[in-house]
């Protein structure tokens, strides 16, 4: 019976490693969710929550942070040399920075929310989406808009900050052509994800 517990510990790890690990086809989504079965289960219970699409809240992660549970922003160097801080506190699969998350928490009492767990990112994404909504009127379908408040704040947004960056503005037009392909990709294999055909442990 002594081999039993070397074969729970390597399944135990496959099992992280895979929970954590961005899917290996992050530009179709009936591919990430059928190797992260998981994900969808969260992302659905978001959209029931808040309202917010799928096929947004993908599109948005995708672009923040390509799925990485530890993204971080670039450090910052002296001299171009030496490495120093980081160009600010975003971390996560969506990119969120510490007083936002902070925020986040104390508005929803998520109080254990973690940055680098994909449910509490998600439930983060349905929650920004749907203030945008209600403080500036924004679709939550509006995957390009969207993107620009959550780029900029709700205040820069008002301001039309964005306007003074040409790339940010082809970002968010990018952020908007991928949700709307993911949007036709769920519609081939949301029925079967819905009937749990494609079941996983992660």
């Amino acid at each position: 019976m002594t081999y039993q517990k070397p074969i729970f510990l390597l399944s135990f790890i496959l099992l992280a490693s895979c929970s954590t690990t961005p899917p290996r086809n992050i530009t179709n989504s009936c591919d990430i969710f059928q190797e992260k079965s998981g994900w969808y289960k969260a992302m659905k219970r978001v959209q029931k929550r808040y309202g917010t699409p799928i096929h947004v809240q993908l599109a948005i992660m995708r672009q923040e942070s390509s799925f990485k549970h530890n993204a971080r922003t670039e450090r910052t160097h002296i001299l171009w040399v030496i490495p120093w801080g980081r160009k600010s506190t975003a971390y996560g699969y969506a990119q969120v920075k510490d007083g936002t998350w902070d925020w986040y928490k104390q508005k929803t009492g998520n109080r254990g929310a973690d940055r680098d767990d994909f449910n509490d990112a998600a439930d983060f994404i349905g929650w920004y989406t749907t203030v945008s909504q209600k403080t500036l009127g924004i679709s939550k379908w509006d995957a390009e808009n969207q993107y620009l408040a959550y780029h900029e704040g709700h205040g820069g947004f008002k301001r039309k900050t964005y306007r003074k960056k040409a790339w940010l503005m082809k970002v968010a037009k990018k952020v908007k052509r991928n949700s709307l392909q993911y949007a036709a990709q769920l519609k081939k294999c949301e029925n079967d994800l819905d009937r749990g055909f494609w079941l996983w442990p992660f």
